[in-house]
Order: structure tokens, then sequence, then C-alpha cells
């Protein structure tokens, strides 16, 4: 697909934000993208987009649990057809927020139906008890995604973090075996030699399980992922650079490989 044909959605309800961030990073990648509040979507519907975006932010307040509200209304009211464009193998992101949303539908971790509404996992309370906002390193666990494709397997890479609710819990130890076997878990929290975190605190910033950050579906073309690449997209974003940027962070590549994929779609 020539990229001037393709188009990304970045969703949006009250609470949300980022999506403008996301738009910007898309448009500089060169795929004209549209930010929708979800009323426009389910109007509109999402069989004209190669990508779906789930920002951060705080949907609806995240009132009884993070992203717990809007993932229940994504599933009512957007579920046939979300569960359509992950089926058709196209890409959907959710990032803090958005994975917490993603988290919600059951469209990930992925292991049934997607968007079939029932939670396998959540993303819980920070075992610090508090919001943590801060630069951390990722240490890529998996290729098995397109949003890894710009990317080398143990790469470290620095991405920034802003949440409260980032700690990965699953249904079942069995259900974290599957993850690392079938090469699901994406991102890890790691040390500043690039070993994973071990719980560390605060390289590992909530607690997660195996310092997840990010897994995928089991066709790769779903992702979540708690750090921010938006906010590491630019070098000025980047917080110890010193006198001269480098023109672009580490988060760029996440997207680049994003578009990658859909080049050959």
């Amino acid at each position: 697909m020539k990229l001037k044909q393709a188009k990304a959605c970045v969703l949006r309800v009250g609470g949300t934000n980022c999506d403008l961030e996301i738009k910007a990073v898309l448009t500089e990648l060169g795929i004209n993208t549209d930010v929708l509040h979800m009323n426009q979507a389910i109007k509109r519907g999402l069989s004209e987009y190669q990508m779906l975006v789930f920002p951060g932010g705080f949907s609806y307040g995240d009132y009884v649990r993070a992203g717990a509200i809007w993932g229940k209304e994504v599933v009512t009211r957007l579920g046939k057809d979300l569960e359509r464009f992950i089926d058709e193998e196209k890409l959907v992101l959710g990032i803090c927020n958005g994975f917490q949303v993603l988290v919600e539908t059951g469209a990930l971790p992925g292991d049934g139906a997607s968007a079939s509404g029932i939670p396998t996992a959540v993303l819980a309370n920070n075992n610090s008890a508090k919001y943590e906002c801060r630069w951390v390193r990722l240490k890529v666990e998996s290729k098995k995604t397109p949003f890894t494709s710009a990317l080398n397997k143990d790469q470290v890479i620095a991405v920034p973090v802003g949440h409260g609710e980032g700690r990965l819990v699953l249904q079942s130890e069995g259900m974290l075996e599957d993850l690392i076997s079938e090469r699901r878990v994406v991102f890890r929290y790691a040390l500043e030699d690039g070993s994973p975190a071990g719980g560390k605190y605060p390289e590992n910033p909530n607690g997660a399980i195996f310092d997840i950050a990010g897994i995928c579906n089991k066709k790769g073309n779903v992702m979540g992922m708690m750090p921010h690449p938006e906010r590491a997209f630019y070098g000025w974003q980047l917080p110890s650079w010193g006198g001269e940027p480098p023109e672009f962070g580490d988060g760029k590549a996440i997207f680049e490989g994003a578009i990658a994929y859909i080049k050959k779609m």
C-alpha cells in the first residue's frame, strides 16, 4: 500500500490525552491521521483505516479502575468493528491508558476472541502506591510484532512512563508461561546494563510481573505498552541531551515499524 493512501485513527473520549502528540508523530512519518471521538468513530466505522491507536490519559476519570469504563464502551459500541479490524491483521496500539483499555476489552493478552469483554489480566495499582512519572529503560524482548521490526532483539531503549496503575497482573501463572513461550512479551523494564530489572524499583516503576512493560496478541498486530513512545520521538523531548539535541529519540523506531508494516499491506 502506498503510504499516502493509508490512514491512521487515534481515538479519544473524555479524559484522554496525548492524542494530538500521536497524530503529530504519525503525520511526521507520512501517514494521514484522524483524531476521532468515540461517537464519531462509531458513526464512521473503522474500515477506512489501517492503524488504530488508543492513547494515554485518564479516560472517564479512570473511575472503577483504569480503562474499565472505556473498555466496556468499546466492547458494547465498537466491538464487532474492532474484532473485524483485528482479524484483518490491521495494527492496533494501546499506550498507557490505551493498554489498560485493550486489556479490559479482552483484546490483550489476546488468548481468545478479540474484544470479548472478559478481561484475563489487569493493570493494577503501582507497588509504590503513587503516580510514577520518569524515564525508564526497556529491553526489546520480542520481534513478534511489527512495532519492534525496526528495533533489534535485546536492544535497550529509553522511553518515559506516566501512570498510577501499570502493574500487569495475569489471571494465572500458566498465562505468563504462554506469553513467554509464544514471544508475546514485547518489552521488559531493564537495568542500566540491559538486564531485566528483576522487580527492582524504580527501574521497574510499578512492580509488573516479569518486568513486563508491553505485550502483544498471538498474531502480533495488537500491542499494548505502558511507556509513552510518542514522548520520546523528537530529540528535544529527551531529558539529558545537553547542547544540541539529536534529531529523534528511541520512540521513533516503534512507529517506524508500524509504518513499514502498513506499506507492505
